[in-house]
């Protein structure tokens, strides 16, 4: 079963549970998930990858809008946000370690060749793919800079 489908049997299951914010979340999910099936050139069809990295935006834009309220005094607000970004969460691959991540980008400029700051271009390049879904781009682009510079 892939990933549209396995959140559209959980709306169904969030209705007959009662569960508001779990519904909120995932129909938001759903809306964008469909929203990339029928843009121009995707042949109505998304793929795990893509789905996965439309999940991974939701929960980015849901910790910064829950930011946001926190800083303007809005606790109400920033908890309803984390709440629906705990709920995408569980449909996301285990995030790695900051230690577990450093060691795979390790690898991956071994890999490359890589030597200097001048090669993070092309090391990022490889390790956004080869780590999609399991680290966020910040923190990869951190992890490199900090080995290259080394």
């Amino acid at each position: 079963m892939d990933l549209f489908d396995q959140i559209s049997g959980d709306i169904k299951a969030a209705m007959l549970a009662k569960d508001k914010v779990k519904l909120e979340a995932l129909r938001n999910a759903k809306k964008c998930f469909l929203e990339a099936k029928t843009a121009p050139g995707a042949n109505d069809t998304l793929t795990d990858e893509a789905a996965l990295s439309i999940l991974q935006k939701l929960v980015k834009q849901g910790r910064e809008s829950a930011r946001i309220y926190t800083e303007q005094s809005r606790p109400d607000l920033a908890e309803a946000e984390l709440a629906q970004v705990a709920a995408l969460e569980g449909y996301l691959p285990q995030q790695l370690s900051p230690e577990a991540l450093e060691t795979e980008v390790r690898a991956l400029i071994e890999k490359a060749g890589a030597t200097s700051l001048k090669d993070m271009g092309r090391v990022m390049k490889v390790a956004t793919a080869a780590l999609a879904g399991r680290a966020e781009g910040g923190a990869i682009s951190a992890a490199v800079k900090k080995i290259l510079s080394q």
